[in-house]
């Protein structure tokens, strides 16, 4: 059986884009886990890995996207993008957590808990969690008064003291409550 994992990176992020990762694995791997267990060196040699012994995709959707779609259809949307990037064929689509973005896919299904449990899946949520800290470090020197590259774009006190500081960018979910606070 011939599965494509699916995990996404960035929901909760006040900042930033939304990405999803789809991985099809030509072969095992050691050492792949949630990546949420693993270091920030460990994923990065791990998405190399990844990334030369697998078919990936990333589906990416902008904080503009989130805030005009709504988080669930953003969520969807990413996957879709990122799905449709496997041009390989296979069998099945597992998507970590418990509901399905992609139920117009006969082939998916949602399982809960699949980043800790799928190896496929565990890949799929390692290059997406690698691709986005890389363009959040990015966006970094472009934005540097809100030093992405700490945070990730994340509600963490250090950016809400440096959105006090300096106000909302246009990289900001400004449907998001913490934010939509700030510019009310």
């Amino acid at each position: 059986m011939i599965t494509v994992g699916i995990d996404e990176v960035g929901r909760g992020c006040w900042a930033g884009p939304l990405v999803a990762g789809a991985v099809l694995l030509r072969e095992p791997l050691e050492g792949i886990k949630d990546s949420k267990l693993l270091s920030r060196s460990q994923r990065e040699k791990l998405a190399e890995q990844i990334e030369a012994a697998a078919e990936v995709g990333l589906g990416w959707v902008s904080a503009a996207e989130v805030d005009a779609l709504g988080l669930t259809e953003a969520v969807r949307i990413a996957m879709e993008r990122a799905l449709d990037q496997i041009e390989s064929a296979y069998d099945e689509v597992i998507i970590d957590g418990n509901y399905n973005f992609l139920a117009g896919e006969p082939r998916a299904r949602a399982v809960v808990k699949a980043d800790a449990s799928v190896p496929v899946v565990s890949a799929a949520s390692i290059v997406a969690k690698v691709a986005r800290d890389r363009y959040m470090a990015e966006l970094g020197s472009a934005y540097a008064v809100y030093e992405f590259a700490k945070h990730v774009g994340y509600g963490t006190a250090l950016h809400l003291k440096l959105l006090k500081e300096h106000g909302v960018s246009d990289q900001h979910r400004k449907s998001y409550k913490p934010i939509r606070e700030l510019t009310a």
